[in-house]
């Protein structure tokens, strides 16, 4: 993802995080209809979207200035709900006001658009005017906030944190003062680290030193794991008496007493033979993720590495002898097994593959992975929050095909979809006309026109009629076998159906995507939607690696075994807290076993772009629109990635 992509979805999001925080503050009078009023109250509330509706509604029975100043109240409301789209729609209709109170709110309605579209100079342009105005206190606040942002989208962070200090000054309440401060931090959360660092160094206010260097820690890490925690315990032993004590005050930090991160692990991975390649990428990822916590943990730590290639058994033996208090690996899973099958291990171990499901893993023997499985779940999850209830399925035919019909049916059943049909087919094939033609009940069609020819024993024109009662298709499909399902599907009258698919659509193998244009698909944000503290390191790994440029998924897996091991440790006497990661939200069951909730993509001219969270509208896909954000160039080896 580039540089302009990150940084507009990441203040595109700080928009929408931030708005619930300082609610309805242009229109913090009191309005006079009953209607306005229950609109300011579902504002306050935090309830945007149904506030912008009855804006909205009032604005179609309203006429001339009092029709527009109901349009940008409501415009207002959609922007601060996170919905760029419906508010870039209205505001477009309409032309800038001459002057009072319509311009005040159309010039910081458009320029808090051109926040969400990752324009700031033209935010800053905008807000310019009115910032050298005498306004109201309500308007005030909202241009001193929108113009802290334009700084903050800007990579000025010093200068955001003055214009949030000194809109302090305007607020009287004590709540007041601390969502103002929330949504500071907000925007801190949403800043490149090092720039916070480089502004940290050049303030000579201690205040806000401290502010940026919190904000540096947080964004880093995304306000988890073990260099969190420990960098939070050391910020608060230098800055006593600090505003930002109050926000970590609410937060879920454990005790000091409590974070015993090991300090001597053990990496058990595939360094030689045919998996070598793989292994090493692994390793690459999690020393990515040490190495970006390692100034925080307060005290040296030691990583040791094994090849397993000389025997699993083996490298465990040596890295319990050699002292370690934690293992990581192994990666394949005829590793897994052997080790399992040893009973209760001395060490805790985080296995990097699965067990079969009828296994029982023996205590303190976790199992963490890419499993197919977890993305085969996401997408019933995600089309059920998409509003799509009947489903039909191509899978291939085999153990991978049989395994994701299988998880998808069940959670989509169980969640209140219905499967209407299934299909499988050869992978290798080129031609799935057959198969295509059963699901879609072409056949049938086909049939009947026959037999209606043969009664009227003339020539009718005819085309096809597919099945009507279905709501989209799960595709579970390699790369190119799904370029020619979705581009024959389109050919069988079924091109307009949605597709969800899992990860293993997206193969980067030198050829075009475009034929799978529409499909959505699950994939790790590492691939497609990379969280702040993490969006460096893909094009990183790139550079650095070029011959692991197709790994990337088990970069990221190296990278979230890391934090791993200091949410399990932590687990003994409690469950795991949910790790927004680099493979995804990721949360432990009962069995020792880490799910992950996977990031989502949809093909845009050939091009992977980031899907917005379930509850968001989904605006549906147009091959002549391209109005979302890249979300990168990545693919993984399917071979390479399911040792």
């Amino acid at each position: 993802m580039n540089n302009h992509a990150i940084k507009t979805m990441r203040y595109a999001l700080l928009l929408a995080a931030a708005a619930v925080l300082l609610g309805g503050c242009a229109t913090g009078s009191l309005p006079g209809s009953p209607g306005e009023r229950r609109a300011q109250q579902l504002a306050d509330s935090g309830e945007h979207d149904a506030a912008a509706s009855v804006y909205i509604g009032m604005a179609a029975e309203a006429a001339d200035d009092e029709r527009d100043r109901l349009t940008l109240l409501a415009v207002e409301q959609w922007l601060e709900a996170g919905d760029g789209r419906r508010a870039r729609s209205a505001l477009r209709r309409m032309p800038a006001p001459p002057q009072g109170e319509l311009l005040w709110l159309w010039s910081s309605d458009a320029a808090a658009l051109a926040l969400w579209e990752g324009r700031p100079d033209d935010a800053l342009q905008l807000l310019g005017p009115l910032g050298r105005q005498p306004l109201p206190l309500a308007y005030r606040l909202r241009v001193e906030a929108l113009l802290a942002d334009a700084w903050f989208q800007k990579d000025e962070p010093l200068r955001a944190l003055q214009l949030y200090q000194g809109r302090e000054n305007w607020l009287d309440s004590s709540s007041e003062i601390e969502r103002n401060r929330q949504r500071m931090w907000s925007g801190l959360l949403a800043s490149d680290p090092q720039s916070l660092r480089a502004a940290a160094e050049a303030s000579n206010d201690r205040e806000l030193a401290g502010w940026l260097t919190l904000g540096a820690l947080a964004a880093a890490t995304g306000q988890q794991g073990i260099g969190w925690a420990n960098g939070v315990i050391r910020w608060r032993d230098s800055h006593g008496g600090h505003p930002a004590m109050m926000l970590l005050d609410r937060m879920d930090l454990p005790p000091a007493e409590q974070l015993e991160f090991p300090r001597q692990v053990a990496l058990l991975l595939p360094l030689s033979g045919n998996n070598a390649t793989a292994g090493s990428a692994v390793q690459n990822g999690f020393f990515g993720s040490y190495f970006a916590a390692a100034g925080e943990l307060g005290s040296e730590q030691r990583i040791d590495v094994y090849d397993t290639g000389d025997g699993v058994l083996r490298a465990y033996s040596d890295a319990v002898a050699a002292g370690a208090e934690f293992v990581v690996g192994p990666l394949l899973r005829d590793n897994v097994l052997e080790l399992a099958d040893q009973g209760p291990l001395p060490v805790p171990l985080l296995a990097l593959n699965y067990l079969p499901d009828d296994m029982t893993a023996a205590p303190g023997l976790y199992q963490f992975g890419l499993s197919p499985e977890d993305e085969a779940a996401a997408a019933a999850r995600r089309a059920i929050d998409d509003g799509r209830r009947r489903a039909l399925a191509l899978v291939p035919s085999g153990d991978w095909g049989r395994r994701m019909l299988a998880t998808f049916a069940a959670t989509f059943e169980s969640s209140g979809g219905q499967l209407l049909a299934a299909s499988d087919y050869q992978a290798d094939k080129q031609d799935f006309s057959f198969e295509i033609e059963n699901l879609m009940l072409l056949t049938q069609s086909v049939q009947r026109y026959q037999r209606l020819r043969a009664n009227l024993g003339e020539a009718l024109q005819y085309d096809p009629r597919r099945r009507q009662d279905a709501d989209f298709i799960f595709m579970a499909a390699p790369g190119p076998a799904g370029r020619l399902l979705k581009s024959q599907l389109k050919f069988h009258y079924a091109g307009e159906l949605p597709v969800y698919a899992t990860s293993r659509i997206y193969a980067m193998d030198g050829r075009s995507n475009s034929d799978l244009n529409g499909v959505m698909f699950a994939d790790t944000p590492w691939m497609v939607s990379p969280q702040p503290w993490i969006e460096d390191l893909p094009p990183l790994y790139r550079e650095f690696w070029p011959a692991q440029r197709s790994l990337g998924r088990l970069h990221a897996l190296g990278y979230d075994a890391y934090h791993l091991v200091a949410a399990l440790s932590g687990a003994r006497l409690d469950a795991m807290p949910e790790i927004d990661g680099a493979t995804g939200k990721l949360y432990l069951d009962a069995d020792g076993r880490i799910h992950r909730r996977p990031a989502w993509a949809r093909f845009e001219q050939g091009t992977p772009v980031a899907m917005p969270r379930p509850g968001r509208e989904l605006r549906e896909y147009d091959e002549g629109t391209d109005d979302e954000l890249p979300a990168g160039d990545d693919a993984w080896d399917e071979a390479a990635s399911r040792p």
